[in-house]
């Protein structure tokens, strides 16, 4: 028999946890001896004038029917997070149905109300204050109880009181183990001033951030904001170190995919965040329209954008994720990446050069993929500079393979990756990528399918970056090398590029070029000496010169491109006149040394929207 009461216990605690069946005694408790405190104050509390018998039936009523009501919403079975809002308005539904059903019983069981109506009423604004209050106290009590002790923690503050702010700062105090303790906040908007968030204030805004960290003692600043962008954080970043603090920031709006912020989630601040982030807005129906269910073809797979591609097309549930490439290595990154096995034996993973055209006709017609992302290409433009005849043969030949296999295999969107570089071109990479446009826009009014291009600037975290090779530098001691310190540059992360050329592919049409904003241009010299300020060490800079095909400064739309954004705010659509594939094909690629000159300027001539001519 023991045996037996232990189980049905155990039961009842499993269904009925020991903190619900407590709020289940003061839900009952506080209708109970609101009914009798009103009915009492209702005769100025004269003891003979008091109705016993009105009270001994409501009182007892009420209390049941609020516990039914609450069990019908589900607030003792763990529905909502204790003392939530979503709680608050389960307790004022359970008691404005227990208020109205006592009423109805008054009214219809005698000629006479057992109580009178104000009592009623007023118990039952009383017992859902009770109700309330109590829950108040409870959750009070446990988030005192959770908070860590401040001499244990760093303590920091906190730069932002909106929404990511506010999750941030009851992570951290509700945590008994938290490695921060926030002492303060600040933000710059007027109407949070007097603000507390779990009784941790709003301090000043930016402009007070350096007596706000010597009164405060902190030596911590964490930005949380999510959505703010580079030159945001570049500000803060320069406030922060002049007043001597380290900086922590949460992660974008997009890397939390809209999961709630938690402490894991705090890290350190890092070049990507001071120059490529900001927050994308896509259309996720759009884009789904066009990949869900469909067999996607990405060509240079293994490479950055490639890469990133595959792992954000892989969220629309295509039917078939194709990923093309000639780097085996890239091929099992990727493919570890997205399934976490790499045994390289599965045909999702195509080897394959994009310049064997008898290989690349075979994929297309074996494969029939349905929507193409052209990533592959030759992108280091020094290099391309020395061997200009590799950018024929890959960028311009190999391109104008994938576009007529393509074509032939009667792909429905085709997408090519371009680069700033093709606007208003003046060096190998530059022109071999905007002939790559025009190859694009030829095949487009030619075949049935939408074929066009998409045209970014500089990818933070990419082989080959500045970013990576400034980094390199500082680690080894230096000097870091800068061409000159003039020279700008768009950045912008592979993810939010990507993201773009995802909604790109959904809104672009036939033949166009469509164009990301890629913000304002940064400076190269100011990256290179807030890397080198970030080490105890001296760093010098060191200033080389613009090389052969470089640019002091980049340009996302070429001369008398317009400016249009029809769909999208950070996507321009311009148009992209079509080249003759046999002209393209007349390139010599095996030109000895001795002509290269000529072999870039009939590069330049075909790239050109003018007639190939002598330069």
């Amino acid at each position: 028999m023991p045996a037996v009461v232990k189980a049905q216990s155990r039961f009842r605690r499993h269904v009925i946890p020991r903190r619900a069946e407590i709020q289940m005694v003061v839900d009952a408790a506080s209708w109970a001896l609101a009914i009798a405190f009103f009915a009492l104050a209702r005769f100025d509390f004269a003891v003979a004038s008091f109705p016993g018998r009105g009270v001994l039936l409501l009182a007892p009523l009420a209390a049941l029917i609020q516990v039914g009501a609450g069990l019908a919403q589900q607030l003792y079975r763990g529905r909502y997070r204790f003392g939530s809002f979503e709680e608050v308005t389960g307790v004022a539904v359970a008691a404005t149905v227990t208020g109205c059903l006592v009423l109805a019983v008054d009214a219809i069981s005698s000629r006479t109300h057992l109580l009178p109506v104000s009592v009623l009423l007023g118990a039952g604004t009383a017992a859902l204050m009770c109700m309330l209050g109590f829950r108040y106290v409870w959750r009070t009590r446990i988030d005192r109880r959770r908070r860590p002790r401040a001499e244990h923690s760093q303590r920091l503050l906190v730069f932002g009181a909106g929404e990511g702010g506010e999750q941030v700062v009851r992570a951290m105090l509700r945590e008994p183990l938290s490695p921060y303790y926030p002492v303060g906040l600040l933000d710059d908007d007027p109407t949070k001033q007097n603000l507390r968030i779990l009784g941790v204030p709003v301090v000043g805004t930016r402009a007070s951030l350096v007596e706000a960290a010597d009164t405060a003692g902190v030596r911590t600043l964490l930005i949380a904001m999510p959505s703010a962008d580079g030159a945001i954080l570049r500000e803060l970043t320069k406030l922060a170190e002049g007043a001597g603090l380290a900086v922590k920031v949460l992660p974008t709006v997009g890397e939390l995919f809209g999961n709630p912020v938690a402490l894991r989630d705090i890290r350190d601040l890092d070049m990507a965040d001071l120059l490529g982030r900001r927050q994308v807005e896509t259309d996720l129906d759009s884009i789904a329209g066009y990949l869900t269910g469909r067999r996607v073809l990405i060509t240079g797979a293994g490479g950055s954008i490639g890469s990133e591609l595959c792992q954000q097309v892989a969220r629309y549930a295509p039917a078939e994720l194709m990923m093309l490439d000639r780097d085996e290595s890239g091929l099992h990154a990727v493919q570890l990446s997205l399934t976490g096995r790499a045994l390289l034996d599965s045909p999702d993973v195509i080897l394959a050069d994009i310049r064997d055209v008898e290989h690349v006709n075979r994929v297309f017609s074996e494969r029939r993929p349905e929507v193409v992302f052209h990533a592959a290409a030759l992108k280091h433009l020094p290099m391309l500079e020395q061997y200009p005849g590799e950018a024929v043969k890959t960028n311009v030949w190999g391109t104008l393979a994938v576009l007529q296999a393509a074509a032939a295999g009667g792909v429905e969107r085709f997408v090519n990756i371009s680069t700033d570089k093709a606007a208003d071109p003046i060096s190998v990479l530059g022109y071999s990528k905007r002939i790559a446009e025009r190859l694009t826009a030829d095949i487009a009014q030619s075949t049935s399918g939408t074929f066009l291009s998409v045209r970014f600037g500089n990818v933070l975290g990419s082989r080959g970056s500045v970013l990576t090779a400034f980094a390199a530098q500082v680690a080894a001691g230096g000097p870091v090398t800068v061409t000159d310190p003039l020279v700008t540059r768009y950045f912008m992360t592979v993810q939010e590029a990507v993201q773009l050329v995802i909604q790109a592919g959904a809104i672009g049409r036939d033949g166009e070029a469509l164009v990301l904003d890629m913000g304002k241009p940064v400076s190269i010299d100011e990256i290179a000496r807030m890397l080198a300020a970030k080490t105890a060490r001296q760093i010098d800079i060191v200033y080389t010169g613009l090389r052969p095909g470089e640019k002091l400064h980049e340009d996302l739309l070429a001369t008398g491109e317009p400016d249009v954004r029809p769909v999208h705010p950070l996507i321009s659509h311009v148009p992209v006149p079509p080249v003759d594939p046999l002209s393209a094909l007349a390139l010599d690629a095996w030109a000895d040394r001795s002509l290269m000159g000529e072999s870039v300027r009939d590069l330049a001539g075909l790239a050109s929207r003018l007639p190939a001519q002598r330069l």
